[in-house]
Formats: structure tokens, C-alpha cells, sequence
């Protein structure tokens, strides 16, 4: 397995490579969001349409405050309590929020809005930390097949990737997704 430290994981994140990083529930592919190329390499080792769009993830609040602000107040408050801290068997929540002409388009596609997670993950928030910025977050798994649970089956999927070493969080399942304008539930 190409396992790398968490400094090899920030460097390569930089250089515009895919890294494989647990999460909550299952093995994620990352990349910097804002470099082209690298989103690209992820569709093409996914197999999967741009038009879908992928998730961000974030360590802190303070770096989505942005796309927060034309949030009303109440669902505001719905969207942070959602991300604080509430033990280690809940499951992650994604919000589909406003998008800001910061996000590059090719993050959301086809549609209107973008999603992002606050992590408790206790590695993904040190990857978002030392990388110190939003990285892209989806499921580690060619389109139509089961997400990854193990790096080996990272491994299996895509043999030639970096694999930052560690466990997935205690969520049985991957982030449920809210629509923060609408309210309705994505995937519940």
C-alpha cells in the first residue's frame, strides 16, 4: 500500500494529487479543490459526471462562515448546531448552502448550490488544518460500487493512490445531506 504521513498527505494534496483519507464512515478521495486538474483525476478514477458535483470539507466553522451569510437566521443556527461536537456515534451532516463566486463551478455542476461538511473527524479536521483550506471530500469507490470501508479495498479500486493511514470514524453510515435554502433531505 502507498500509505504517507500526514505532511506526505498535505504535500500531496499541494502538488495537485488524489489522496485517499478515511472519514466518518467510509474512505474518501480529496484533492484541492481549487486546482482543476486534480478535481479531474477524481472523476476520472470515480468514473463520475461532473455534473454531480462533490462535497467540501471543512475542520472549522469559521472557514465556511462565507457561505453561511445569506443563510436566515434560524436555519444559520440549524446548520452550526448540526456541526458542534455531539459524540462519536452521530452521524455526520453535509448542507447544501448558497454558492459564492469562491467556489469553482466545477465543485457543484449542475447544480445551484454547494455541499459542505464541518468534520469531527479527528484526521480529516488535522488534514483540513495543516492544508488550511476546504479539501474535496467523496466517496472512495468507482461510480456503482460500495464505497471503501478499508484501505485495502482502496487499494483494490485504485492501486496507484496515496492512502493517508488511519480509521474511519464510529458512523455506520455516510453523512446524511440537508438542503439549507429548501429543507428538504438529500440522502437521509
Amino acid at each position: 500500500m502507498n500509505h504517507v504521513s500526514l505532511e506526505q498527505a498535505i504535500e500531496c494534496l499541494k502538488q495537485g494529487d488524489v489522496l485517499a483519507y478515511p472519514t466518518e464512515a467510509v474512505w474518501g478521495l480529496g484533492c484541492d479543490p481549487f486546482q482543476q486538474t486534480a478535481f479531474e483525476k477524481i472523476l476520472q478514477l470515480k468514473q463520475r459526471p461532473i455534473e454531480k458535483g462533490v462535497i467540501l470539507l471543512s475542520e472549522s466553522i469559521a472557514r465556511v462562515e462565507p457561505l453561511l451569510a445569506r443563510l436566515d437566521a434560524d436555519i444559520r443556527q440549524r446548520v452550526l448546531a448540526s456541526w458542534q461536537y455531539q459524540g462519536q456515534q452521530q452521524r455526520a451532516t453535509t448542507w447544501l448552502l448558497p454558492i459564492t463566486d469562491e467556489i469553482p463551478t466545477w465543485i457543484y455542476g449542475d447544480h445551484d448550490r454547494v455541499a459542505v461538511r464541518v468534520t469531527q473527524h479527528p484526521l480529516c479536521q488535522q488534514l483540513c488544518r495543516y492544508f488550511d483550506h476546504f479539501i474535496v471530500s467523496t466517496s472512495a469507490n468507482p461510480a456503482g460500487l460500495e464505497p471503501a470501508r478499508t484501505a485495502e479495498q482502496v487499494v483494490d479500486y485504485f492501486p496507484e493512490i496515496a492512502i493517508l493511514a488511519g480509521k474511519l470514524g464510529s458512523s455506520p453510515e455516510p453523512s446524511r445531506i440537508l438542503d439549507a435554502v429548501t429543507g428538504l433531505v438529500v440522502r437521509g
